[in-house]
């Protein structure tokens, strides 16, 4: 019995250490910019618009919670709903190289956000463009899911990423005419999906903050679930598990994440890769206690990317090109581990 104990204290230690560490570094980046403020300072800015006091500072104030945190926090839940989409979409297909973007959920996203842009749907200072992404992913996945039912192993994992293969390769070819017939908003169209948390505004906090909240509560309730389909779906059913219900279930909240997650930055990759493999190593694979953790490492991964984008390096860099340059190679060592263990005799 303490040896049990033991184990679930672990991850508990690493979700309080993990907690405290995010906390941390979203002091750190609000006072990080081109204007360098002291760490006093924001905590003072925020202490008053909590308690609704008059700013002492206006322009800090300005600074700090107009401009710097609404960036910090859409980075911070970005990162969590990815990390969390990914643990979920590893368990369910069973697979170490499945991402939130598996089934085609980024190439849904990033083909309504390029015909938003194709066509200058730029109402409502720009919300358009976001509405639009969310709708071609959620789109894309009801696509996906009825690709994927219509067989006698209706959601099973094989047809999960088959569907998601052939539904993003037509996606893919869609984006790239757009691009092509784009003229002068090819430049916007590339960097949207280059992904950017730059001029981010509360209401994106909002939104974000409500789908992703939303989706990682539905997703923890059926952690046992997700534990118990490891063991294969005949097993897991004669645990009293539903699958077919439960994998819906999952996937359609860990989607919709995903979905908002892209519609409110871009294209963002390998956060969903990355996150679960890094936690699965410190806290096990049980799926609820891995969850939550990754939630907060996800917050703290793509936080420090986007503040060493925006405040270290000398000129901004899409937060897209960073994840994929840290996350292509450890995807590549995770595939090859994986192949090796496969053919070792």
């Amino acid at each position: 019995m303490p040896a049990v104990t033991g184990i679930k204290s672990a991850p508990a230690r690493m979700a309080i250490v993990l907690g405290l560490l995010l906390g941390a570094i979203i002091v750190v980046s609000a006072a990080m910019g081109v204007v360098r403020l002291p760490f006093v300072q924001v905590l003072a800015v925020i202490w008053e618009k909590l308690c609704d006091r008059g700013p002492v500072d206006a322009l800090a104030s300005a600074i700090i919670w107009d401009v710097r945190l609404p960036r910090i926090l859409t980075a911070a839940i970005v990162g969590a709903g990815l990390s969390v989409s990914g643990v979920v979409f590893q368990g369910i297909l069973r697979n170490p190289l499945a991402d939130p973007y598996t089934l085609g959920i980024s190439a849904g996203a990033a083909f309504g956000a390029c015909a938003a842009f194709f066509f200058n749907m730029s109402y409502f200072q720009g919300v358009s463009v976001g509405l639009c992404a969310f709708a071609g992913a959620v789109m894309t996945l009801a696509v996906v899911l009825y690709l994927s039912g219509g067989s006698a192993g209706g959601y099973s994992s094989n047809n999960l990423i088959l569907s998601g293969i052939i539904v993003a390769a037509i996606l893919s070819a869609g984006i790239s005419f757009l691009k092509y017939a784009a003229d002068e908003r090819v430049s916007v169209i590339i960097f949207w999906l280059m992904g950017s948390f730059a001029a981010k505004t509360w209401m994106d906090v909002g939104l974000s903050l409500v789908f992703v909240g939303i989706g990682a509560v539905v997703c923890l309730c059926f952690g046992r679930d997700l534990n118990l389909m490891a063991l294969g779906d005949r097993a897991a059913a004669s645990l009293g598990v539903d699958v077919k219900k439960s994998r819906l279930i999952l996937l359609a909240a860990a989607s919709l994440m995903a979905a908002v997650c892209v519609s409110v930055s871009g294209i963002i990759g390998f956060v969903g890769l990355l996150v679960p493999h890094m936690m699965r190593a410190i806290v096990g694979a049980d799926n609820q206690w891995l969850m939550p953790v990754s939630l907060l490492a996800g917050a703290v991964l793509l936080l420090c990317a986007d503040t060493f984008t925006r405040a270290v390096l000398p000129s901004e860099l899409p937060i897209g090109v960073l994840t994929a340059l840290i996350g292509g190679p450890f995807f590549c060592y995770v595939f090859k581990r994986q192949f090796s263990g496969k053919h070792r005799v």
